[in-house]
């Protein structure tokens, strides 16, 4: 069997499994989390995860054109899932999967960030929300004709942006599908994209070595996170890695504190992050 049917073989084999297990009804769901939560009985843990692997892929299928392998995001969302069931109170009236929703998508979108340097994903919250809702707006199609430059006012005024920061998420995203040949401004024989390009890309060497590097950020920034306390990795992943960042108070509500204590803790784990990254970064590359 090729490398690339093998992982669309596993996927299949694996929605078939879990297509294979019944739903919970609310009152199995209930008795199963009263179970873990007053016994800790990891075999009831175990059935609500089970029960509702099928909700995880659903999920992780709305994220298939980041540029991130399905089963990782699978995988990612599975583990939000799982906290999801061990954080899962039956006795406030809501469903688990209504509860879990949220604990899976923070997941799914931590996997899709951390497939990205920092500096390519942006920083400002306009610049998340772009990094997850311009994939989608790009789907649809535009007015017959649409030049380069109209496609992003028209993008800006749809996603409430600025046309900057339009153009910096276009390129994040790898959106290419200009031609070169098209004229700068839109007119007809006037100077074109290639003729603006500069020949001086960097050598393979160059381009294997800043692949390392971003590579290795990625692997920094993310186990500076894991090392955070559960709180501040949760108000991260809020207000940082969801597709609809929450504002300080929402997360606040979320979890049980107030707007001040959020914005405390917020910038108390991003302190703590840079302060890791850096260190192990400069130490790495310390001459």
């Amino acid at each position: 069997m090729n490398n690339t049917t093998a992982p669309r073989d596993s996927l299949k084999t694996y929605m078939t499994d879990i297509r294979r297990r019944d739903l919970l009804t609310r009152e199995e769901e209930a008795e199963l989390a009263r179970r873990w939560q007053n016994e800790r009985d990891e075999s009831a843990a175990s059935e609500l995860v089970a029960r509702n692997l099928r909700f995880v892929v659903k999920v992780a299928n709305g994220y298939r054109n980041y540029g991130v392998p399905m089963n990782d995001l699978i995988q990612e969302g599975n583990m939000g899932l799982i906290k999801a069931v061990e954080k899962f109170d039956p006795d406030k009236g809501t469903r688990l999967i209504s509860y879990a929703v949220w604990w899976i998508k923070a997941y799914v979108h931590g996997c899709i960030v951390r497939s990205w340097s920092l500096v390519r994903v942006g920083t400002t919250q306009t610049q998340r929300r772009l990094f997850h809702r311009l994939p989608k707006a790009l789907r649809k199609p535009g007015p017959a004709g649409e030049g380069s430059e109209a496609r992003i006012e028209r993008l800006a005024l749809e996603l409430k942006a600025k046309t900057s920061d339009i153009r910096m998420m276009l390129n994040v995203l790898g959106q290419r599908d200009l031609s070169l040949d098209v004229p700068v401004h839109g007119e007809p024989g006037g100077v074109a994209f290639r003729d603006r390009v500069a020949d001086g890309g960097a050598g393979p060497e160059e381009n294997t070595l800043e692949r390392q590097d971003a590579a290795y950020r990625r692997r920094l920034l993310h186990e500076a996170i894991e090392r955070l306390g559960e709180r501040e990795q949760t108000i991260l992943r809020l207000r940082y890695q969801a597709a609809e960042p929450m504002t300080l108070r929402e997360v606040g509500s979320f979890l049980q504190l107030s707007r001040e204590r959020v914005r405390q803790l917020e910038a108390q784990a991003i302190r703590k992050v840079k302060a890791r990254v850096m260190a192990k970064y400069r130490h790495a590359y310390a001459a």
